[in-house]
């Protein structure tokens, strides 16, 4: 089945160009390189994995409940619509936030897929580019998993939100090296590592579970690479070069607050697209979300260096200047923890079952 057939409204452009900036940078220099760098780039090979084989795609899942999604955070939840939905709408409505999450995701990886690469092409050391090319892997399995939960378990596609894409565009426009490092790694890894930790850590469903935990232990060592890279980089900067980038993140940062919010979705349900974002900016659970939003990118804007007076003053007006504190090495330690955990338990079960059939024939070897 064509994934067309599956979108909820078409996509405007059945490919979507950005125009390529900057220049392509070849490094004559094949020393060892950065020491850190070198040993993130021979993690990354060591951890690299079969999203066919690992993920235990045999398991089931309702698409009209994909995630396990409580009634309470959905947004028509208590409203005069939610009265108006028979059960079955209800589901419908879970299968389309679901769609619409993970839609965002599968686009956001695409376009981390396309950074990646073009950070092998532009960034000058050689180290950044051998690691960039095992990232530039890790992106493809990650929208290889979300489209294929999409396609065979929800069944259901939603375009890239328009504010998603802009930021994308944004990011691949510009010539300068380190602003697909910015503009992704940072800003819109950190937005998915938000979202993806809020999901894997309240669902009761098994397999967007794994998938979210495998797809957060790579994004660990991504986050790592780009601060790595980063703050080496930004430490070097003029006043005024540093000031760029902080308006770079701040116009970023406002954007994914103020326009990610599935309004798509209720537009869906027959309701108003006005109506529909002021009952979003009502919702309580968009209001946590957003705080959680912030909780992987504002220590990293800080770790990186990127903390001038206006950004600290943006970040203030957002409710979310204390997130600068938040320790990112045990975040990103415990993300890999939890899918090595997942691991673990799942290995254990197959053990276990395989054990059982081995005393069960047996047992049936003894009566015979």
């Amino acid at each position: 089945m064509s994934t067309h057939e599956l979108y909820t409204t078409a996509p405007d452009e059945g490919v979507w160009q950005v125009p390529a900036a900057g220049s392509a940078r070849f490094s004559w220099e094949y020393d060892e390189g950065r020491e850190r760098l070198l040993a993130l780039y021979q993690k990354g090979k060591d951890k690299q994995w079969d999203g066919a084989k690992r993920i235990d795609w045999d398991i089931e899942v309702d698409p009209y409940d994909p995630l396990g999604t409580p009634d309470e955070v959905l947004t028509l939840y208590g409203t005069r619509h939610w009265a108006k939905l028979t059960e079955k709408d209800k589901g419908e409505l879970r299968r389309h936030y679901s769609a619409w999450n993970f839609s965002q995701f599968l686009h956001g990886e695409q376009g981390a897929m396309v950074c990646a690469a073009r950070i092998v092409e532009s960034v000058p050391d050689l180290d950044a580019k051998f690691y960039s090319a095992t990232q530039t892997m890790d992106e493809a399995r990650h929208a290889e998993i979300f489209g294929r939960f999409l396609h065979e378990k929800v069944g259901m596609l939603y375009p890239i939100n328009d504010s998603l894409q802009g930021l994308l565009g944004d990011t691949l426009r510009d010539s300068r090296w380190d602003m697909p490092y910015l503009g992704m790694q940072v800003l819109i890894e950190g937005l998915a590592l938000a979202a993806f930790g809020m999901i894997r850590d309240t669902t009761d469903k098994p397999l967007p579970k794994q998938i979210l935990a495998y797809v957060m232990q790579d994004e660990a060592r991504h986050v790592a690479f780009g601060r790595m890279a980063l703050r080496d980089y930004y430490r070097q900067l003029t006043d005024a070069e540093r000031h760029e980038r902080e308006e770079f993140v701040i116009e970023g940062c406002h954007l994914m607050r103020d326009r990610l919010r599935g309004v798509e979705v209720l537009e869906n349900f027959g309701v108003p697209r006005r109506e529909a974002e002021e009952l979003s900016e009502q919702s309580e659970f968009l209001h946590l979300f957003r705080k959680l939003l912030f909780s992987r990118i504002v220590p990293c804007v800080k770790d990186i260096g990127l903390w001038g007076e206006r950004l600290q003053r943006a970040y203030l007006d957002m409710g979310v200047f204390d997130m600068g504190d938040s320790n990112l090495d045990l975040l990103m330690a415990q993300d890999e923890e939890v899918a090595e955990a997942l691991d673990r338990e799942r290995f254990a079960a197959e053990e276990r079952e395989r054990a059982e059939e081995v005393e069960a024939a047996i047992q049936q070897g003894t009566q015979a």
